[in-house]
């Protein structure tokens, strides 16, 4: 896959978020219905192993719907989705973190994370 422009990266974002939004609510819900499992304690308002295999498959499917659009799913709790790009000739991953109410974060490619910084005002 190519690299985003700031712009594009923005739509993107907006066409993905009723998919992050998903894999918000099946991981709680998967969450809730791992722990009961582990402590053997009775089966959940949300079910049991049946249940779980089937969140399980499904949040495989909508990271694999986002991953194919060229985004990189980087965490997973919190929702950490990156970008490919360039800005002024650098490498950069355009950054949106769980919770951000727009993509306005990028970090070098070198950098990793602790080197997130601001996109510029255009």
């Amino acid at each position: 896959m190519g690299l985003f422009t700031v712009p594009e990266a923005r739509a993107e974002l907006s066409r993905l978020r009723p998919i992050l939004d998903e894999i918000v609510l099946i991981r709680a819900d998967a969450a809730e219905l791992a722990a009961s499992l582990a402590t053997g304690g009775p089966p959940t308002r949300l079910g049991g192993v049946p249940e779980l295999k089937a969140a399980q498959a499904r949040l495989d499917e909508l990271i694999t719907e986002i991953q194919q659009t060229g985004a990189r799913l980087k965490g997973f709790a919190p929702l950490l989705v990156d970008f490919p790009a360039d800005l002024g000739g650098i490498p950069v991953l355009l950054c949106w973190l769980e919770g951000d109410p727009q993509l306005a974060w990028y970090h070098r490619v070198d950098l990793g994370f602790a080197g997130r910084r601001r996109l510029p005002a255009r």
